[in-house]
């Protein structure tokens, strides 16, 4: 496809694309440069109308991500200024495409999932991980905080509570503790992980991407205002475009024919 780096692989399958962390030897720690790379991936996935679903992982079984490579914070963020240029030269865009992407975007978790790792996958829609995954945030233990946009994700899945005794603990949690906070989808026995996953993403690419397109969306305004105050006439009439698509056409057609539909997102 002509998306990949060689610390950012893209592999498209039909009609759904796994972007994978690419650096085993390092637990799959995401450098500055990789977050710019996930950005531009995304943005290419993004009008890439064949692609239906978006899978991130990490090589290898190891690790999804163990976050950020620490070893590079004396060039990289060893003060304020350097903090400041590295979330603006990457970090943050990196992490907005994943969560504002308008398709549906899952994590395949093996191994440990830490830190910027974590903060990754919970940017995605929904997260299938391993029994023997774990996870954690451990900033407190570096001097460290999780920002803004970081904690946004956290908040929103997993409440403040839960968020707050993770931050404050630094400790790790399993994976049965992470569902229980409802931050996992499902668990699964680690060698049933690929594939739980797989067929989840082809499931949810059988159906329709304008369907999957609205419900992110309307989701995400629900987030950002419970109320509807900010709601414009034009926002709340979006939920009733889905009657003038095709899809719609075609789903109902498929129902009452008793087949499969055939959905072409338009």
């Amino acid at each position: 496809m002509g998306l990949n780096s060689d610390k950012i692989i893209c592999d498209k399958k039909g009609s759904i694309a796994t972007v994978i962390i690419n650096a085993p030897d390092r637990m799959n720690a995401i450098e500055l440069e990789m977050w710019a790379e996930i950005q531009k991936v995304m943005s290419k996935l993004s009008g890439d109308s064949s692609v239906r679903v978006v899978v991130f992982r990490g090589e290898g079984s190891k690790a999804f991500s163990s976050g950020a490579d620490i070893s590079r914070f004396a060039e990289e963020r060893f003060n304020s200024k350097q903090a400041k240029n590295y979330a603006s030269s990457g970090f943050l865009e990196g992490l907005k495409s994943v969560g504002s992407f308008p398709k549906p975007v899952l994590s395949l978790i093996q191994g440990y999932c830490v830190g910027g790792g974590m903060e990754l996958a919970a940017a995605t829609d929904l997260r299938i991980a391993g029994e023997s995954s774990m996870f954690g945030i451990p900033a407190a233990k570096l001097g460290l905080v999780a920002g803004h946009s970081e904690l946004k994700h956290f908040v929103q899945k997993i409440g403040p509570t839960k968020t707050i005794e993770m931050l404050f603990t630094g400790r790790l949690y399993t994976s049965n503790e992470m569902f229980s906070a409802g931050y996992l989808t499902q668990i699964v026995p680690d060698i049933e992980v690929e594939k739980t996953t797989y067929d989840l993403a082809e499931r949810i690419a059988s159906l329709s991407p304008l369907s999957h397109m609205w419900h992110k969306s309307f989701i995400d305004r629900i987030l950002l205002d419970p109320s509807f105050h900010s709601l414009s006439e034009k926002d709340f009439n979006e939920e009733f475009d889905c009657f003038d698509t095709e899809d719609f056409k075609e789903g109902v057609s498929a129902f009452l024919e008793k087949r499969k539909a055939n959905f072409k997102g338009r």
